[in-house]
């Protein structure tokens, strides 16, 4: 049990609070890869071919929205747990900033597979500097990991810990 649990937890899928003063695990190549071929297809029109972001992404467009915010070191999307990234590909996302109730983020829940939606957020682990990171780890480990794989969760729990509901 405790090997299945380590492997997983390498692949970036699971987080334990025994592991709450480690180091984030290494990124499985295989994975890494995968994301970046999903991301080129599915995200990078808006984000960025290098997670960079639309120009002037910090600053409401026209429609009195905020634009697709980078990925790489210079963005936001390291301060977020694994649990609620993968909730915002899923489900899509309005940022609070925005003047209209439009989705910033379009769902992905019917585009990408579970698998999928995990590979693109590993992939984008690859554009972090190690302490950003550090710090996403220790988010995740605090805030929540990938639900487990085929039993999608809207909760923010870390795996094994807290009450999970499936969506409706």
């Amino acid at each position: 049990m405790f090997a299945r649990c380590a492997a997983a937890a390498a692949a970036g899928i699971i987080a334990s609070p025994a592991l709450s003063g480690s180091a984030p695990p290494p990124l499985n190549p295989i994975e890494v890869a995968a994301g970046r071929a999903i991301y080129q297809q599915a995200c990078a029109s808006c984000h960025g071919a290098r997670g960079e972001g639309a120009p002037n992404w910090q600053e409401l467009n026209a429609q009195g929205e905020m634009p697709a915010p980078p990925h790489d070191a210079d963005g936001h999307t390291w301060k977020h747990a694994d649990a609620m990234l993968y909730r915002m590909v899923r489900e899509g996302w309005r940022d609070p900033f925005n003047k209209t109730q439009h989705l910033s983020m379009p769902a992905f829940a019917q585009q990408l597979s579970e698998e999928q939606t995990r590979q693109v957020i590993i992939y984008l682990k690859t554009l972090w500097t190690p302490e950003q990171r550090q710090f996403q780890w220790q988010e995740t480990l605090a805030r929540g990991a990938f639900p487990p794989a085929g039993n999608e969760t809207r909760s923010t729990a870390v795996h094994g810990a807290g009450k999970a509901e499936k969506p409706q």
